[in-house]
C-alpha cells in the first residue's frame, strides 16, 4: 500500500512545534539588571512595592465604606408597575393599591445613630490613611537598608578581591624565598592558608551580593529574576537631631503608631455615641406617586382619581429596645480603655527604642572613627614599607603583606561605615523623617 506524503509532513510539524514549546517553557526569561541611586530606589518602591500597594487598597476600601454608611441619607427613587387584576377589594400583594405606574422615594432626614456611624467610618478612613503612611515608612526603611547592604557588599567584594591579589603575590614571593632557603617551609603554608581564607571570603561576599541584589529587586516590586545594583554616586550623609531628648520629642510627635491608636480611640468613642443614641427618634422623608386604573376601583368608590401622590415624613419612636445597644456601648468602652493602656505602653516603648537607637548611633560612629584611624595607620605603614623596599631594607613579600593588611582594614572600615549609615536611617525612622530625608 502506498503511504500518503501528508503523514510525515504533519508529524514533522508536530515535532517542531513541540520542541518550540519545550524551549519556551524551559528557557527562563533573561534577568534584567537595573542600576539605581538610593533616591531612585525609594521612588520606585513608593510606586510599586507590593506591601504598599496592598495598604493603599485597604485605604481605598475604607473610603468607600464612608459612602456605604452614608447611603441612608442619600435620596432613593424606585419606579415600576403594580398593574393587576383584582377580585374583590382592590389591593396588591404588598398591601398598597394596584396601579399602572408607581414611583417611590425615601431618604433619612434625622437618624442620630447612623450619623455617628458615618463619622466613625470617616475616622476609620483617616486611620487607614495613617496605617498606609506607617507602612510607607517601613517600606522606605527596608529599601534603604537593603540598598546600603548591597552597596557595602559591593565595596567589600572589591576590597576582598584586591586582598586576594596581594596575598597571591605574597604566596609566590614566599615560595621563592623558601626555595632560596631564606624562609622556613611553614611560612609558605601560612601564606597559602591566608590566601585560601581570602578566596573563601570573596566567594561568600559574592553569594551575599547576588542574594542582596535579588532581595532589593523584590522589595522594589520587580521579578525574582531581576537585580538592582547601586549606582556609583557620592551621597551626603543624612542629618539627625542634635540631642537625644530632641530625637525623643520628635519621635513622639511624628509617630504614626500613636496617631493610629488615637484614631482608633476616636472611632470607638463615636461607636459608643451611636449605641447610646439608639433611643432617639428617627425621621424619614417619604414620597409616592401612583397611576391608577379605573377598572380596579369603579365598583368600590364613588369618586375616582387617576393621578395620586403623597409627600411627607415618617417618624418612629423606639419604645422598648432591650439591652443590646447598652451592651455594645459597654464593649466599645472596654475597647477604649484597652486602647488607652496600649497608647501609654506604646509611648514608653517609643521613648525607650528611640533612646536606644540614638545611643547605638553614637556607638557606631565611635567604631567607625576607630576603623578609620586603623585604616590610616595601615596606609601609612604601607607607605613606609614601600619606601623601605626601595631602599632595599625590606623584601617585596613584606610590602604585599602590608598591602593585604590595608585591604583588610578597608573591609573593616566599610563594615563600620555601613553600620553607621544604617543607624542614622534607624534614627530618622524613629523620628518619622526618613522619607523626607531620602527624597
Amino acid at each position: 500500500m502506498k503511504r500518503s506524503p501528508l503523514i510525515p509532513r504533519i508529524g514533522c510539524r508536530f515535532v517542531c512545534l513541540t520542541l518550540v514549546v519545550i524551549i519556551t517553557i524551559c528557557v527562563p526569561a533573561s534577568a534584567e539588571v537595573r542600576t539605581m541611586t538610593l533616591r531612585e530606589a525609594v521612588a520606585t518602591a513608593l510606586m510599586q512595592n507590593p506591601d504598599l500597594l496592598l495598604a493603599r487598597l485597604d485605604q481605598q476600601k475604607a473610603r468607600y465604606e464612608v459612602t456605604i454608611v452614608h447611603d441612608p441619607f442619600a435620596p432613593k427613587i424606585f419606579a415600576g408597575s403594580g398593574a393587576a387584576f383584582t377580585y374583590g377589594y382592590p389591593s396588591s400583594i404588598d398591601g398598597s393599591a394596584p396601579s399602572i405606574v408607581q414611583a417611590r422615594a425615601s431618604m433619612a432626614l434625622f437618624n442620630r445613630p447612623q450619623q455617628y456611624l458615618v463619622k466613625q467610618a470617616q475616622e476609620n478612613a483617616r486611620g487607614a490613611q495613617i496605617d498606609t503612611a506607617k507602612r510607607q515608612e517601613e517600606v522606605v526603611y527596608r529599601v534603604a537598608t537593603l540598598f546600603l547592604d548591597v552597596e557595602q557588599q559591593t565595596r567589600s567584594l572589591e576590597a576582598a578581591g584586591r586582598r586576594v591579589e596581594a596575598l597571591a603575590r605574597v604566596v609566590d614571593l614566599t615560595a621563592q624565598r623558601v626555595g632560596e632557603g631564606r624562609e622556613l617551609p611553614i611560612e609558605s603554608k601560612k601564606a597559602s592558608l591566608a590566601l585560601l581564607r581570602a578566596k573563601q571570603q570573596v566567594e561568600s561576599l559574592s553569594l551575599d551580593l547576588d542574594a542582596g541584589e535579588t532581595t532589593l529587586a523584590l522589595a522594589l516590586g520587580f521579578g525574582a529574576g531581576d537585580r538592582v545594583r547601586p549606582a556609583a554616586a557620592e551621597r551626603p550623609p543624612v542629618s539627625v537631631p542634635d540631642s537625644e531628648q530632641a530625637t525623643i520629642d520628635q519621635a513622639l510627635a511624628n509617630s504614626n503608631e500613636l496617631k493610629s491608636l488615637q484614631s482608633n480611640i476616636a472611632a470607638k468613642q463615636l461607636e459608643v455615641k451611636s449605641d447610646r443614641a439608639a433611643w432617639l427618634p428617627k425621621v424619614d422623608l417619604v414620597g409616592q406617586y401612583a397611576l391608577f386604573a379605573r377598572y380596579n376601583y369603579a365598583d368600590y368608590f364613588q369618586k375616582f382619581q387617576v393621578n395620586n401622590a403623597e409627600l411627607g415624613v415618617s417618624i418612629s419612636f423606639p419604645l422598648l429596645l432591650g439591652h443590646r445597644s447598652s451592651a455594645e456601648a459597654s464593649q466599645a468602652e472596654a475597647d477604649i480603655a484597652k486602647l488607652r493602656i496600649e497608647t501609654t505602653r506604646t509611648r514608653e516603648r517609643i521613648t525607650g527604642d528611640t533612646r536606644s537607637t540614638y545611643n547605638n548611633l553614637k556607638r557606631t560612629e565611635s567604631v567607625r572613627d576607630v576603623a578609620l584611624a586603623e585604616l590610616d595607620l595601615a596606609r601609612e605603614e604601607l607607605t613606609i614599607a614601600l619606601a623601605q623596599m626601595n631602599e632595599g631594607r625590606v623584601p617585596l613579600a613584606s610590602v604585599e603583606a602590608a598591602r593585604a593588611t590595608e585591604d583588610e582594614k578597608w573591609l573593616a572600615y566599610y563594615d563600620a561605615q555601613h553600620a553607621t549609615e544604617v543607624a542614622r536611617l534607624n534614627v530618622l525612622r524613629q523620628t518619622g523623617t526618613l522619607e523626607a530625608a531620602l527624597k
